[in-house]
């Protein structure tokens, strides 16, 4: 009985999550594909860890005292990590969220009591767009402290802090890529610097979604998109302070088709459920592994819960809406497919 830790703090639980091995993927391309299951965290997602570090930090500077009010703009995961933090440690919580995102979120961002003021979804240039919203009302209110989560680089701090660092610690030091799409930066910089700095030869692999510009940004310099996406949380239009750390290697862009056919098909082999974001990890870890070869060890994230993307990635009429179909390829023929990929789609990047 002496062993047996008891957590005291809801916050306590997150991080140490577990590494899965996607039986399908694995056995079909030859290497080892890892999911790191960031869904098994408290809120749910991959952004707890982030949003305890955020207040963290805060409290330990001064900047968040006690009886004031976190305020954040976000599409939703930072926005339910916070509202658990903020209970957890007896903050009130306002949460900035575009409208238009996923009903689930909006949910659980009420379970946590938190106050949720949506607003208009527009460009990022336009000052009423979300982060402008939540950043002009931490500053106009003494009482509120905006957590700021795209630049503010305590977010890339709790991967380079924890999540990298359990990583090496799982795979006993033989990871030889990392895959991951971008939201902050934060996930995708935190882990990569530490990871590249354990392994000079890792390969960072970022995947972006269609109408994102990140992409671009890697291959020429300029934000520009190019299509659409219905994934949420994911992909930005401009470089933000977590991003400009991380260490990438080589950056892909993948249509939503993908990240549809690769949910189904992992639940389908492996009973593993993937939100939008995570499928599109996966589906990057995929074409990672077509283009490196057999025998090598790769490592993405199941970024939440599936059923935060059940009104959009496993709703028929919402697909059928967007031109997507099921059931088009199987796994060899998408691994076949990202094979014959030319290589002038993957970006180089050049640190």
């Amino acid at each position: 009985m002496s062993n047996i830790h008891i957590s005291t703090n809801i916050t306590d639980l997150i991080g140490n999550t577990d590494l899965l091995r996607i039986n399908s993927l694995s056995d079909l391309t030859n290497c080892e594909i890892l999911l790191k299951c960031e869904q098994q965290n408290p809120g749910g997602s991959i952004k707890d860890r982030a949003a305890l570090q955020l207040v963290q930090d805060a409290i330990e500077s001064g900047k968040l005292k006690p009886g004031m009010t976190i305020v954040e703009g976000t599409a939703g995961n930072t926005g339910i990590g916070l509202a658990l933090v903020a209970r957890a440690y007896g903050f009130k919580m306002l949460v900035v969220m575009p409208k238009g995102q996923a009903k689930e979120k909006e949910q659980m961002i009420a379970l946590y009591g938190a106050e949720l003021l949506l607003v208009e979804a527009c460009p990022f240039a336009d000052p009423n767009h979300f982060y402008h919203t939540a950043k002009r009302l931490g500053e106009e209110n003494e009482h509120y402290w905006w957590a700021d989560q795209f630049e503010n680089t305590s977010n890339s701090k709790a991967h380079l802090l924890n999540t990298g660092p359990e990583i090496w610690q799982q795979t006993q030091g033989k990871i030889d890529a990392l895959v991951s799409v971008v939201g902050t930066g934060g996930t995708i910089s935190g882990n990569s610097c530490y990871l590249s700095e354990k392994n000079s030869d890792l390969q960072t692999w970022l995947v972006d979604p269609y109408g994102s510009g990140i992409y671009a940004y890697l291959k020429n310099g300029k934000h520009s998109a190019n299509g659409s996406s219905f994934t949420e949380g994911i992909g930005i239009m401009r470089c933000v302070e977590n991003f400009r750390i991380a260490k990438i290697d080589k950056a892909i862009t993948l249509p939503d088709q993908d990240l549809v056919n690769i949910s189904r098909l992992v639940s389908e082999a492996d009973g593993i459920l993937l939100g939008s974001s995570s499928a599109l990890n996966v589906a990057g870890a995929l074409f990672a592994a077509a283009k490196m070869g057999a025998e090598k060890t790769i490592v993405t994230f199941s970024c939440d819960l599936a059923e935060r993307s059940y009104s959009k990635l496993y709703n028929q009429n919402f697909l059928v809406e967007k031109n997507i179909s099921i059931g088009q390829e199987t796994l060899e023929q998408m691994f076949a497919r990202y094979k014959a990929e030319p290589e002038a789609s993957i970006v180089n990047v050049v640190s």
